[in-house]
Formats: C-alpha cells, structure tokens, sequence
C-alpha cells in the first residue's frame, strides 16, 4: 500500500518523466509483479526516454507478466543492470503496441535484445538466416520472422543505426525470409524442387535494399528446366509448372495469416504483362518481352532488381541480361510521353481526402524524391555505370560526385528523405501495419514526435521539421533537374563540377526540350556572366524550365522567355518582378509555353509583362473604361494614321491581357487554381474580344471624321454589330460583322450625307487593315442589304425600305443578333427598333418561313462545310457544331420571341437559357446544346492560342494537338479522348438538333 506523501510525490515525477497519465501509471508500478523494480530511479529515468513512456510502461507490465515465475528474475536483473538491453526493450516497447504483443505471446523473446548487446552488431543476410534456420511450418516462421525484427526495430529506436541501415536490414530480413519460405515450398515439394531452377528477383524497395517495416515485397521469379537434358526432352514446360507451383507456395507462406499473422504479401505484379502474365518464365522469355513489349516504367522498375533467393547462377543470369535495357531505356522513342505518364502518376494516385497527410505519394513526399532520382539514373546512367546503384541514397550521392546534383542540394535532399523515411518507420512500427499517412491523434504525433528525438513540443515540432522537409523535396524538380543545366553553360569556381554538354543535352531531351541544342544556347545566352542580371537569370530558370517542361512545347517556352528577356533585359524592373512576384513568373511561363498567339502579341511591346504581375492586371477592363482610354490616345495623336495605330495599340495590350488571362484559367497556376466552368471563361473572351474590337471601332471612326470633317460628319453615323460581334461572342481570329447606318443632319443634301457615310467608312477599313505590328481589325459588312452589291452605308429610311419590301427570312435571322457598338447611340437605338419587328415577328414565323430557314441550313450543311474536312470534327459547320446549336436558338427565338421577352438577345447561352425558363426545351436538351456550343467555341479559340491564326477543326500537327489538349483540360497524352469526346457531346448536340430544328 502507498501513502498519500509517496503517491503525490511519485505522480510529480512521472508527469516530469513525459507521462500522460501519471494516475495509470501509479497503479501499474505498484503492481507486485514490478516489486523489484519500484522505486528504482534508473527504470523511471529509461521510462521516460522512451516515445510514450505509458505505452513502455503497459508492455514492461505485460512482459513481466507473461514470465515464468522462476524467470522473472533473470529479466528484472537484466533490466536493471544493462543499459544497452534496458533502453533496447523499453524503446521498443514505448514505439511499438504490435512488438509488445510478440513479447507477450513469446514472454522468452526479449532474450533476442542481448545478443547484439555487447558489440553493437549490424547483421546482414546469413545473421538473418541463421534466426530463421529452425522455422518448419507457416507459424514458427512467423514467430522466428518478429523475433528478427525485434532486434532491428530495438537498433533502430535507440539509434544504433540510421534509417538507411534499419532499411538495408529489413531488406536483408526480408532476403532471409524469401529463402527460407522457398526452402519450407522445396520441403513441401520435392519432385517439383528436382524438376526445376528457379530464381527470385527481388523489386523495389526490397530490391533496392530499403525497405519498411511494412511493404509489399516485390518480386519477379525465373525458371528454367533442372538441367539441359530435361530441356532436350521436351520437360521445360514441365519444369515451369513445377517452377510456379514453388513460386505460388512461397507467395503462400509470406502472405497467409495465422494465428501469429502474416509477415507481407509478396506481390508479383511486376513481372511481365503484370496479373495477365504468367508468374514463371524462362530467362529467354522474360528477354523477349522486355526486348519487344516493355514499357518505360518496367525498366524503371528494373533498376532496382536484385537476385536474393533460389538459384544463384540464374539470378544472375538473370541481372546480367536485364541491366544493359534498363540503361538504354532512355533512348526509346517514347520515354519522353512514358515520363510525363509517371510523373502524373505520382498526383493521380493521392486520394484527395489524404493528400495533406500522405508521406508517400503527396506533395514534398518520399515519392518524389525516389521517382527524381531514378529519371536521373536513367537519362544519365547511360553513359556514367557510377549511377547504377538501386538505393535510393547511394543513387543520390552518386548524382552528386558525377555533378548531375548540385552538392548542396543533395545534401538538403538525402536530409529530407532520411527525416521522412524515418517518420514512416516509426508509424509503421506502432502497430506493424502497412500505411504512409502521418496519424491525426494528438497522443500519435507526440509518440511519433519523441520517437524522432523531439522532446520540447513534440507535435509542433514534428510538424514544422515535416512541412520544412517536405518543403525541400517540394522544390526537387528545380533542384535535381534544372539547377545543374545552368551549371553546364555557366562559369563555375574552381574545383566546381558540372555536366557535360552531352549530359546536359540528355536531361534536356529527357524534359521533353525537343532541341536540347539550342536550348543550351538559350540558356548559355540568359545566365553567364557575373552581371546582376545574369545572376537574378540563373536563380529564375530553374523554376521556369520546370514550368517549361510541363508545357506542351517547352522549346517554344524557353525561346519566348530569351526574346522577352532580351527586349527587356535592360529595364530595372522586369526581373525585379519576375524574382518577387512568384505569380508574375509561372504566368508568364505558362503565357509562352501554351502556343503563338500570345507570345507574338507580347513580344510586338514585351513591356506588356507588367500585366502578370499585377493581381488585377488579368481582369478584362469593361468597354467604357476601354472606349475611353482609345479615344483619349486617339485625341492626343497627330494625323488618323497615327490616331488608330494607337487605338490598334491598345487593342494589342487587351488582347494579350485577355489570352494570358484565359490560357492561366485554363492551365492553372500554384496561385490561380484552372478555371472550373469552361463556359465561363467562354463567356469572358467573347465578351472581352467584343468590348475591345467595339472601342477599337469607335476609336476608327473617331480618328476618320476628324481627319475629314474635323469635330462633326455631316451625318449621324453608328455601327451595328452582326453575328459573333453583336451577339457579344467574338473568338481571337473573328472579323467584326457590322452594318453601317447614317442619317443627313438638319440642312445636308442626302447625296453629300452618304458621300461622307461611304468615305468614312471606307477611311476605318483602310485605318484599321494598315500593315503594322499589330493585328488587324477586319470589318465585314457582307450582311448588309444586298451583300457585297449593296452600298457599304445605307439611312435608317433606306434600311427601314429595303426591309418592308424585300427583305428574305435569312436577313431576318441575321439581325437577331443587331447591337449597336459604336457612333451614335439614339440612331443605333433606333436602328434596333426599326428591325424588332423583322427578327421578332408577331405571332412567331408562318410555316413557310421555317421550311425556307430549314432549306438554308441543310444547303449550307451541303455546300460550305470545306472539302475534305471532317464533318464529326467542324467545329463551325460539323455535326453538332456552332451552327446547328446556333440556328436552333435562332429558330426557337424568331417563333417565340414576340411573346417571351427573355428570347429578345443578341446572345446564344442567354437565349438558350431563356428558352429552357419558358418551357420551350427540355432541360437535359438545353445542358447539350449549351455544352456542345462551348466546346466548339473553346476549339476555336484553342487553335487561334495554339497555332496564331483562326481555323474550325483540330490541328493536325502533334505538338499542336498537344497544346489544343492542354489548354483544353487534357494532360499529355490523352489527346485522343479529348477528340473522342468531342464526337460524343457533338453527336448529342446533332440528335437534339434534328429533333428541335428539322423535327426529326
């Protein structure tokens, strides 16, 4: 019994001592079973050392327990007088609950913990197989298997060895195991051991001689006949059914579970063609698939392949022929496309519920070191037989001595991927079981906290040292990647390594740089030197080749960013901003990268950069504040030449702010997530297109008047959008489809009136076609009455004429999408009452109306679509295409639109949505209507990004198709389902198409 002074005092010290329930703690010591070791300061000091000295304290408890009474003594004695063995047991036991499990069930197991005692012993293979020797069965393999594992897990908590040993260990372990379990199969079946050679290859972790405390063991088994004479006779077939049925019951007695557990499944889905393959083949056949059939990821995962068990000659054999196609991997056709697949894979596989705990596959995690480091490996170990090591960490520092890593990044790297590999050691170590997710408890991240010699505040401290570790291995691809490149055209210190041209062309090829070549050049020309500029270069491209390489066309990235550069190398604030603003510089990567478009309007007036920095700078500016800034530059400029080569400059300027702004919605950026709703960013190019071409216009017509009349035409004069313009939908390669009105002011002879009308505007066509470094302005007036024979201006009376009395129903539908945009506003107005009546007719269109609409469609179906195109893949005149979603609403609004007021647009979304609201289409129809007209549009205007000039259908050429995908949605590769999606909501569209507009 305890009295209150000796409890109260005792609770003190064993709250000092780091425990988290002193009051359980209390009961447990006085327990008679503890009764030699009460009271003593030694075991409360080594408690207290431990991760979680109640969770040791529970197992001491249990262990002594389990003890035959007269054994008791020997472990309490033991305990109290050997240091090495009392921290081994207790480490083990405040770390791991499943280790204090064994102890319990095998209470004579903790004698295993005082064989390494006295010389600290690091055992390898055959320390291991002698542990295993006496294992007869599934069960007493499982028991031997923990008692090994014991010794390790006890080397590891007390720091005996590091995470790099304790991994080298397990594998060694796990080598032991393999052998073992093949030797219990042989046993098991003697005529099928005396048929066959059979050779097992350790993958992976294992493989690489870095494994978990719990993993997969990854393997891949060899067969052969027993000898040539067995093969002669025709027993080779035979001798594989033997070799899989031993291969199968190895895999049998690692993976089943009894009542002592399993150890780890063995997984063989590594081998070729993966479950569908046969789990046994011959050398020559395993040569003939990787010679024929592999992909670039098996040879990756060849890199790390190691015979470990059966027959040695042929494990060899084995190493000895796969290893020169690993190193050739590199110069496959495909390895470029083959690499982007698994650095996808490394996202794809997170689970999104996960991803900020998952010390694996997440961002900063144990993956992105290993899968850096093997693509370097295999771009390089090419030509450097240095690098062919399958360890992750050796691998590493081969990197570094070879100079393809810089030293100090290596350095920071190995330190990074030893902390996480050893955070996944001790979660996995608690209960044994296979995971990589960092626990959420409060008492998990203190075990694991002072598990890692975190004592202060082990919660916050384990979570800064993880995020600033994770941080590190975040910047990986800068660090293992692009950093030496600059190395390798950069003057160095002496004494400084760096890659060889040809190295550095290598990795180049292997990012996807089509011309390694010239983009040495490239960045020869931006980083050496030792002026200022070139050093903030050299700190910048690192991060923007990565942005580069993840582009469809990193040369294209990479040439843009040296002509922007060199245009504003001079200038004190263009890399000041690329340098401090992060934003400013992916968005001006992902800018370059993307296609012509852009780039070519940035580099006619690069100072236009500025716009990425600016976190407003993407926003479309609205038509006043556009109107007014063109009129402004154009009442400041001497002559009309010079008033609209301004107003075209502004156009410029907007309109690369508006493709940066949509090719960044669409891409994403690490500070602008990708845009989720294509039809929005649909709406605000059309919108924003539409804005600038109207105050371009207007700045025109301006600069035209004052140069031929001065303040005031002689008539009244406003343009009327038409099509994609009036309906507020331009795409980047759209002509402006306008009508021109004008009306004599009071006292002007109607003859002088239209003389002024038709100069002017021919003065706007001429102004805003001139040659210049800027992209024309096209105006189109071929819808006005009489087309191309008609006069280019016509008075609202002439209009209002022509309409009465010969007006076609073709003419009608055009002017559902009249808007004035530019001149004056009352006569644009009342241009648009005069044609209200034509485009809404009262009591919707006679039926003879529709049979003419319905003719005009099909013909133009017949007659326009160009020759040879692909009618599933027009995006203006193809199956479900723009027209078809088009002329559906139109049809809808010019038979309804006297009634609903909401049909009464220029706009086809804002129409198509009215429609919905009046009960005039269903709603399943109306999202496939919707969703295939954004999509033909997004197609259009992906092309004009890509390509830099207006087309109608996908390109044709790869990287082209490519840069189309990305800016679509579609990562590298998967072009052909974009295409294929596209057939399949265009072919929807088609259906409720005839259906809605032919009544089909």
């Amino acid at each position: 019994m305890t009295v209150p002074g000796r409890r109260s005092s005792t609770f003190t010290r064993l709250l000092r001592h780091g425990f988290t329930d002193p009051s359980a703690a209390e009961r447990l010591l006085d327990l008679d079973e503890l009764a030699s070791l009460r009271g003593d300061s030694v075991l409360l000091d080594a408690l207290g050392a431990t991760a979680d000295p109640d969770l040791a304290l529970r197992g001491l408890v249990r262990l002594v327990e389990a003890q035959p009474e007269a054994e008791r003594p020997a472990l309490t004695t033991t305990l109290l007088s050997a240091k090495p063995f009392r921290d081994r047991l207790l480490g083990v036991l405040g770390t791991s609950e499943a280790l204090a499990d064994h102890l319990a069930r095998h209470p004579r197991d903790w004698q295993a913990l005082v064989t390494y005692e006295a010389a600290d012993l690091h055992p390898g293979v055959a320390e291991f197989e002698r542990g295993l020797a006496e294992a007869t069965d599934l069960v007493s393999l499982r028991i031997a298997y923990r008692r090994c594992l014991l010794s390790i897990a006890a080397r590891d908590v007390c720091g005996t060895t590091d995470v790099a040993q304790t991994a080298a260990e397990l594998a060694d372990l796990a080598t032991a195991t393999l052998r073992a379990a093949l030797r219990l199969a042989r046993a098991a079946a003697p005529e099928d051991a005396a048929q066959c050679r059979l050779a097992v290859i350790a993958m992976g972790k294992c493989g690489g001689n870095e494994l978990n405390y719990v993993s997969d063991v990854d393997v891949i088994f060899v067969g052969e006949a027993a000898d040539e004479a067995a093969a002669r006779d025709g027993g080779e077939a035979k001798a594989l059914q033997a070799a899989t049925r031993l291969a199968s019951h190895l895999m049998r007695i690692c993976s089943e579970t009894t009542v002592e557990g399993s150890i780890w499944p063995v997984d063989a889905n590594l081998r070729p063609e993966g479950r569908n393959g046969p789990l046994v083949r011959t050398l020559s056949s395993h040569l003939a698939y990787y010679q024929r059939w592999a992909k670039t990821w098996e040879f990756q995962a060849l890199l790390k392949a190691r015979a470990v068990a059966g027959d040695a000659e042929l494990g060899a054999a084995y190493i000895d022929a796969v290893s020169p196609l690993v190193w050739q991997a590199a110069e496959r056709e495909n390895f470029v496309p083959d690499v982007q697949k698994m650095r996808r894979r490394v996202v794809d596989n997170i689970p999104a519920a996960q991803i900020d705990r998952e010390l694996k596959l997440g961002p900063g995690g144990l993956r992105d070191v290993e899968f850096a480091v093997q693509l370097l490996q295999l771009v390089h170990g090419r030509s450097d037989a240095s690098l062919h090591s399958g360890t992750t960490l050796d691998a590493l520092a081969a990197l570094a001595a070879g100079g393809y890593v810089g030293r100090a990044d290596a350095a920071q790297l190995d330190d990074a991927y030893r902390f996480l590999r050893a955070m996944e050691h001790r979660i996995q170590l608690y209960r044994l079981r296979r995971t990589h997710l960092v626990p959420e408890g409060e008492d998990d991240l203190r075990r694991l906290g002072r598990s890692l010699g975190l004592r202060t505040d082990p919660v916050a401290e384990l979570n800064r040292e993880w995020k600033r570790h994770a941080a590190v291995v975040r910047r990986l691809h800068e660090k293992l990647f692009y950093r030496p490149l600059l190395d390798a055209v950069a003057q160095l210190a002496p004494g400084e390594t760096r890659l060889s041209p040809q190295a550095a062309g290598q990795r180049l090829e292997a990012l996807g740089y089509a011309d390694p070549a010239a983009a040495l050049r490239h960045l020869e020309a931006l980083s050496s030197g030792v002026s200022r500029k070139a050093a903030i270069q050299r700190t910048l491209l690192p991060v923007l080749l990565g942005w580069f390489a993840d582009s469809a066309d990193p040369d294209a990235g990479l040439l843009g960013f040296r002509k922007v550069s060199d245009a504003l190398g001079k200038t004190p604030w263009y890399l000041r901003l690329l340098r401090d603003e992060g934003a400013a510089a992916e968005n001006l990567a992902r800018v370059l990268s993307a296609g012509r478009l852009a780039p070519d309007l940035l580099l006619r007036a690069p100072e236009a950069v500025a716009i990425l920095g600016d976190p407003e700078g993407l926003k479309p500016r609205g038509r006043d504040h556009l109107e007014q800034e063109v009129l402004a530059a154009v009442g400041r400029a001497e002559g009309a030449e010079h008033a609209v080569a301004a107003a075209r400059g502004v156009r410029r300027r907007e309109l690369f702010r508006t493709a940066a702004a949509d090719l960044i919605g669409s891409y994403g950026t690490e500070d602008s997530p990708r845009e989720p709703d294509p039809g929005a960013l649909v709406d605000r190019v059309g919108q924003a297109v539409t804005d600038l071409n109207a105050a371009t216009i207007a700045g025109a017509l301006r600069a035209a008047v004052r140069a031929g009349w001065g303040d005031e035409l002689p008539t009244r004069f406003a343009v009327i959008g038409m099509g994609r313009f009036g309906g507020h939908e331009l795409g980047y390669g759209s002509d402006a489809d306008v009508l021109f009105v004008h009306e004599p002011r009071e006292g002007v002879d109607e003859q002088e009136a239209a003389r002024a009308a038709n100069q002017v505007v021919t003065e706007m066509r001429r102004l805003l076609q001139l040659p210049t470094a800027d992209p024309p302005l096209l105006i189109d007036a071929d819808l006005r009455p009489e087309g191309r024979n008609g006069p280019l201006a016509r008075t609202l009376k002439s209009y209002e004429a022509y309409y009465r009395r010969w007006s076609l129903v073709w003419e009608s539908q055009a002017l559902l999408r009249a808007e004035p945009m530019a001149g004056d506003v009352e006569l644009g107005r009342r241009f648009v009452d005069l044609v209200d009546p034509l485009r809404y007719p009262m009591e919707g269109l006679g039926d003879e109306a529709v049979r003419e609409i319905r003719r005009l469609k099909a013909r133009m179906e017949t007659e326009r679509l160009p020759r040879g195109a692909d009618p599933t893949l027009h995006a203006k005149l193809g199956r479900g295409g723009l027209s078809d979603v088009e002329w559906t609403v139109q049809l809808i609004q010019m038979r309804h639109g006297w009634a609903e007021p909401g049909l009464r647009t220029p706009r086809t979304r804002e129409a198509l949505a009215a429609a919905h609201a009046a009960g005039l289409i269903a709603t399943d129809e109306a999202q496939i209507l919707d969703e295939a007209w954004v999509l033909a549009t997004r197609v259009r205007n992906a092309v004009m990004l890509v390509r830099g000039r207006s087309g109608d259908t996908f390109p044709s050429e790869p990287r082209e198709l490519a840069a189309v995908g990305r800016y679509m949605g579609y990562g590298p590769g998967h072009v052909g389902e974009m295409v294929d999606d596209y057939r399949r909501v265009t072919r929807r569209a088609r259906a409720v198409m005839e259906e809605l507009f032919y009544g089909a």
